[in-house]
């Protein structure tokens, strides 16, 4: 395109990479009103679900808004393999999360014993199996997470799972869909 630019492109041509470009803009800046955004968590019609009597180290799966939710009780062991690894984890902090506002912290949770969880991982939404008292790992491509749902680097998984809206009610009942 040298010396006449765009011009001097046959018109056919010119009316395809002009909406590419268009495409292109379009694209990036959805992409910098979501980043600005931050990370969402879903939310949807409630589901109420009854964990009065799961036992530590059981994982129920449950459906919701049309993906699989774990609940995991956690063990005081399982509890205790949650540290901050910053070398190891992509997001340790869960600063880039999807996640309710109460789940930002160490177990990304809002009772340390119960993981609730999105069951799907992040690299193509296979769903990962858990290792009692380690985490879980993707069996399509060997990404793994921790019990608290976060993100080791060595696999090709880009962010922790993601933690949907719910609240604790208190007869033993966990609500996802909403916060309370």
């Amino acid at each position: 395109m040298a010396g006449g630019g765009l011009s001097q492109l046959p018109r056919k041509r010119r009316g395809i990479l002009l909406a590419g470009l268009g495409a292109a803009t379009v694209t990036g800046v959805a992409g910098v009103w979501r980043w600005q955004r931050g990370p969402t968590y879903p939310q949807g019609a409630p589901l109420q679900v009854d964990v009065s009597s799961l036992p530590a180290g059981q994982l129920l799966t449950v459906q919701w808004n049309q993906r699989p939710v774990w609940v995991l009780r956690r063990s005081p062991a399982d509890l205790a393999t949650l540290v901050r690894n910053d070398n190891a984890l992509t997001d340790a902090r869960s600063e880039h999360s999807a996640q309710p506002p109460g789940c930002v912290n160490l177990h990304r949770s809002l009772d340390p014993a119960l993981l609730v969880a999105v069951g799907l991982c992040t690299h193509q939404g296979c769903t990962p199996m858990l290792q009692a008292g380690v985490g879980f790992t993707c069996p399509c491509h060997a990404s793994r997470y921790d019990l608290a749902g976060r993100v080791f680097k060595q696999g090709p998984a880009p962010a922790n799972l993601v933690i949907p809206a719910y609240h604790l009610a208190a007869d033993g009942r966990l609500v996802l869909g909403a916060l309370a």
